[in-house]
């Protein structure tokens, strides 16, 4: 029986937007690793984090086409529990530590915006795409192999956000060079309050490491690299748009979720 655990607290659990740990994460993606202006990077960064300076204005644009459980079998409702997301991890610094910050990150399912939050991922509703590989030959099947092309795009609110694409080149040996594989994620729990008086003072907020268990990385091709952030009303991701962009990967992941550390406790320390 599922067990209540995020609103609507219903009263045998099954309207809940996201069922209780451990949660099951599997997916492909596609990766372009990029530059962007250092003072736009230092702007987007909470207090507690700072811009690395071996690599200023480093980051990676992750596009991933999901695939969720719980313990329930959640999976088997692929309606609820596939999604597909696209965000940014910057390079930064924390207490003198290399670490990832997430500033912007777009999903079309509300499961999994709810899912992120509960994280401290900055989760908005976008819709995402991206070129899926298949078995059967095909024009249409996007091989992974060499040469073949691979697109997603972003968007929300009705106008494009990102676009990125890699050419596939060569099959990766050692993914623990990926940029995604050595940098842990820091993320902002922020919630604020809405009583009168009480807007300055949130409710929540914590900075926090994402711990992810039994990560793995496989079947990484790489190859050429584009993206791309086109200005959009109401956006702010363009003032991270690339002064120059880096390799490009296309490969599958997973990961489960059961914990997560508290670092800073803001609302504490005010």
């Amino acid at each position: 029986m599922p067990k209540q655990f995020a609103v609507p607290l219903s009263p045998r659990g099954l309207s809940s937007i996201a069922p209780p740990p451990p949660w099951h994460y599997a997916g492909d993606f596609m990766l372009v690793e990029f530059w962007a202006d250092p003072t736009a990077a230092a702007a987007v960064l909470p207090k507690g984090l700072s811009v690395d300076p071996a690599s200023p204005g480093h980051a990676t644009a992750l596009f991933i086409d999901w695939q969720f459980t719980a313990d329930n079998d959640e999976m088997l409702d692929p309606a609820r529990y596939q999604y597909r997301e696209f965000f940014v991890l910057l390079d930064a610094l924390y207490e003198g530590k290399p670490v990832s910050y997430c500033p912007y990150i777009f999903v079309d399912n509300d499961s999994a915006m709810m899912r992120g939050l509960i994280q401290g991922f900055p989760k908005r509703y976008g819709q995402v795409h991206q070129t899926r590989s298949f078995a059967a030959l095909s024009p249409a099947a996007a091989p992974v192999a060499a040469g073949t092309r691979f697109a997603a795009t972003a968007s929300a609110a009705g106008q494009r956000i990102a676009r990125a694409e890699v050419r596939l080149e060569s099959a990766v040996d050692d993914v623990s060079k990926l940029a995604i594989a050595g940098r842990p994620v820091v993320n902002l729990r922020y919630f604020p309050r809405l009583a009168a008086g009480q807007h300055d003072t949130p409710a929540v907020n914590e900075l926090v490491l994402s711990v992810m268990d039994n990560a793995q990385i496989t079947d990484v091709w790489t190859g050429e690299g584009a993206l791309s952030f086109p200005l959009a009303d109401g956006e702010e991701i363009a003032d991270l748009q690339p002064v120059r962009t880096g390799a490009g990967f296309r490969g599958s992941m997973a990961y489960s979720v059961t914990n997560l550390e508290t670092l800073v406790d803001n609302t504490k320390q005010a």
